[in-house]
């Protein structure tokens, strides 16, 4: 998620089932997941394995029950005012089925029960086979060029075996991605243009894509040649036009239709609306075959989804997956919100929906309208190749209906076992090779890790020791009374949880280590990956004050949160949007009015020109650049610490940002 910038020349050149992630249940209401169902019997029967459970009751309803028998197997989805007994149908190339049964309601999916005994290629002799067909849909979303491993998340090399691995055991299997496959990332994709990124999804045999926002960081000319560089389609439903992407014989088109394993997929998709707003200005402009300057338009509604999807049946697509670059935010209220649910609410005739955009690990059904209409799969993972879902899917290949889909996320740690795919390892092994000489060169040294994340993430709710630190900088360096940069600029902790040093010699923050630790050129890139430019303008009291309101009105998630120098402000995000910030001081604490009086500021370029919602705020008429980087400000601040032989000190907050109420 969040913005993307001009380039900079420096940043270019050099077992576990799913349930919803952290949903907001509070004591004074009784909204939850529902409890996992009881099994009370499982046993083999000439007509598949019958599954007797107890159901369980939540708030809100159950709506749906999901019995699988596992990877390669036939799930089933029944409502939820199920009896408790289901016969799990067996198919033909069927070798073994391990029970388990879930309750699903709004805001997701229970724990799985699970049937101790695991049926056997013996077991299941003598049940009858079916000839349902199986499908397996393998979903990233968020990758942001991660392709090298860590402990927590895969990377490219153990991606690439996961996939084959799972391609083995289902013929009909697809690998999908919700968009967001670049930008944001670490040094060993944005250094090389994020060609690395592109050629390891060619590795893990991606068969479609849709775009994210971060897929426009820079202009269409560079999508393009990401277009070019894919092995596999893209899809996009909701642009104004197509006409843009495209690349030699390769174009973005609305559907597109795989046949794989004897089935016929349909694969559709949609960008965040938000996409212009958290894009540098002029990104999706383009000219079109008359020669006219255009500019891609991305609705926020499901009619373009819709429609690829009846265009993609009509087509001859069995069945329809849509990936949505929308997020999950949250459960409040017997709901679940945000971006992916509204437009899930709209979505006709998909048997699976994928989200991607919040980083969030979510799941759940969105029931038929009737009985007579299947109910969708929903499902989302966290960002950076953290986990991946493998959805399994059973269909009748006579009526096409879907008889039910299961979801399991699959974590780094499950995937311990598998040897990482050496021409992977080698792909990442060659750039990584290539940024040693330029990155892992010593620019300082700091006392403790700057954080960066949470939930909320603390750089998009409040005062963080990064926002302190490099507006400072800003300040400093512009000679300004006040600097202002965008919380969702800033991209990792510091040092890099996402750089991995080659000088082993430098410290490094590793589980019961202290401070201080040594920071390097690719540390900094990790934090500040866009390129931003600074500027410095003039804005009034008037403006300042509409400045900080944007910046808090969508506490706690958006990237538009303001980290701020020279000035203080308070904000309450009980009252109305446009209401909540209730004071703004000078550093002498003396009131900064609602009125004409202009101040010096300081700020990057994105926002300059309106990006996250500051869109005519900074007065970029009259703005002037010093040719200077966001980047070159945080290392050259860190380099002169070091030359004068100083750790720099991690700042404290020291109450320039403060929520109250």
């Amino acid at each position: 998620m969040r913005l993307t910038a001009v380039a900079s020349s420096l940043v270019l050149a050099t077992s576990a089932l799913v349930v919803i992630a952290s949903p907001r249940v509070t004591a004074a209401d009784a909204y939850a997941v529902p409890a996992a169902p009881t099994i009370i019997r499982a046993y083999a029967t000439s007509a598949g394995i019958v599954v007797r459970f107890t159901p369980v009751t939540a708030n809100p309803p159950v709506t749906n029950y999901v019995i699988s028998g596992g990877q390669g197997s036939c799930p089933i989805t029944v409502l939820g005012s199920t009896s408790g007994a289901v016969t799990l149908p067996i198919l033909k190339d069927q070798t073994s089925a391990s029970i388990t049964v879930q309750a699903v309601n709004s805001y997701g999916f229970s724990p799985a029960a699970k049937w101790s005994k695991t049926f056997s290629a013996a077991d299941l002799a003598n049940v009858g086979r079916r000839s349902l067909t199986g499908i397996q849909l393998l979903q990233l979303s968020d990758f942001h060029g991660a392709i090298e491993g860590t402990s927590t998340n895969a990377g490219t090399a153990l991606l690439t075996s996961a996939f084959a691995a799972d391609r083995k055991v289902v013929p009909a299997t697809f690998t999908l991605s919700s968009g967001d496959n670049i930008g944001a990332a670490p040094a060993i994709s944005s250094e090389f243009e994020e060609m690395p990124t592109i050629e390891s999804m060619n590795l893990m045999k991606f068969d479609a894509s849709t775009f994210g926002n971060h897929e426009h960081d820079r202009n269409l000319t560079h999508v393009q040649k990401i277009i070019g560089a894919s092995d596999f389609q893209w899809v996009a439903s909701n642009y104004s036009s197509l006409y843009p992407l495209k690349s030699g014989d390769k174009a973005a088109k609305p559907y597109t239709i795989i046949e794989r394993g004897g089935v016929k997929i349909g694969i559709v998709g949609a960008n965040t609306k938000e996409t212009p707003e958290v894009i540098f200005p002029g990104n999706l402009d383009y000219t079109d075959a008359s020669g006219a300057k255009k500019t891609l338009l991305i609705s926020g509604n499901a009619d373009g989804v819709n429609k690829a999807i009846a265009d993609a049946k009509a087509d001859g697509a069995d069945l329809v997956v849509a990936l949505i670059h929308e997020g999950w935010s949250e459960n409040s209220g017997g709901s679940a919100k945000g971006g992916l649910i509204d437009l899930v609410n709209q979505i006709k005739g998909a048997a699976v929906i994928f989200g991607g955009h919040s980083h969030q690990l979510y799941s759940s059904i969105k029931p038929g309208a009737n009985v007579r209409i299947a109910p969708s799969l929903v499902a989302e993972v966290p960002n950076a190749g953290v986990s991946y879902n493998r959805v399994q899917i059973c269909m009748d290949p006579v009526t096409d209906k879907v008889l039910g889909s299961w979801v399991d996320n699959v974590t780094t740690s499950r995937l311990s076992t598998l040897t990482p795919d050496a021409t992977a390892a080698a792909l990442v092994k060659k750039y990584k090779d290539q940024l040693t000489s330029r990155l892992d060169v010593k620019i300082g040294s700091v006392t403790d890790v700057f954080p960066r994340g949470g939930t909320p993430a603390v750089e998009r709710s409040g005062e963080t020791p990064m926002g302190d630190y490099l507006a400072d900088l800003m300040r400093a360096t512009a000679k300004t009374d006040f600097a202002i940069t965008n919380g969702g600029g800033l991209r990792d902790t510091f040092p890099a949880a996402t750089y991995k040093v080659v000088n082993t010699s430098y410290k490094r923050p590793a589980a019961g280590s202290s401070g201080p630790y040594d920071v390097t050129l690719g540390d900094a890139i990790s934090v500040l990956p866009f390129g931003n430019s600074i500027a410095t303008s003039k804005i009034s009291g008037n403006q300042l004050w509409a400045a900080m309101e944007n910046g808090v009105s969508q506490y706690p998630s958006a990237g538009r949160f303001p980290q701020i120098s020279g000035f203080k402000f308070t904000f309450d995000v009980s009252k109305p949007v446009g209401s909540r910030i209730i004071t703004l001081t000078k550093l002498d604490g003396s009131a900064i009015a609602k009125d004409e009086t202009m101040y010096t500021v300081v700020t990057n370029d994105f926002m300059l020109y309106g990006g996250d919602g500051y869109l005519g705020l900074f007065n970029p008429t009259i703005a002037k650049f010093s040719g200077q980087l966001l980047l070159d400000i945080l290392v050259n601040g860190l380099k002169a610490d070091l030359a004068a032989g100083k750790v720099t000190v991690t700042p404290k907050a020291d109450g320039r940002i403060v929520k109250v109420g």
